[in-house]
């Protein structure tokens, strides 16, 4: 294997932040559908006024209206279903997505704690061979 990660850190960073994307795609889907769905709600409590204002007028049309925004919330609704199954899955790739560069960073730190500590080691050595090396020269 090789012996620095940051290629791999590099593109598993890359996507995470691809992923990150993608959620924020779908739930910004998510809140379209949730204000029309608010949007629709606004309008129907706007219509019924209408309709109590002049119920004569309305009492033909606001029936026809009333199955007409049946079938929209009942889309809207379906629809939002739907985005929250796809923001669920968008979270669960996001996170697979993050194990996996966390999986990499953990190990490029234990190389670099290890690599750093075989290297204080040696310079220890060195340093104790030199304290030696004097020690002999005085005492010699």
């Amino acid at each position: 294997m090789a012996k620095n990660l940051n290629t791999l850190i590099r593109l598993n960073e890359w996507t995470v932040d691809e992923r990150r994307r993608e959620l924020g795609q779908v739930l910004r889907a998510l809140v379209e559908l949730e204000v029309g769905l608010e949007r629709l709600r606004r309008e129907v409590i706007n219509e019924q006024n209408a309709a109590m204002a002049s119920p004569e007028e309305a009492g033909f049309f606001y029936g026809n209206y009333a199955r007409a925004v049946i079938d929209r919330r009942q889309t809207l609704n379906d629809g939002i279903r739907r985005m929250e199954a796809q923001v669920a899955a968008a979270r669960e790739r996001l996170n697979e997505a993050y194990r996996e560069l966390k999986k990499f960073e953990v190990a490029q730190k234990t190389r670099d704690q290890r690599e750093a500590r075989e290297l204080a080691r040696r310079e220890q050595g060195v340093l104790d061979d030199i304290g030696l090396t004097l020690f002999r020269l005085k005492q010699g």
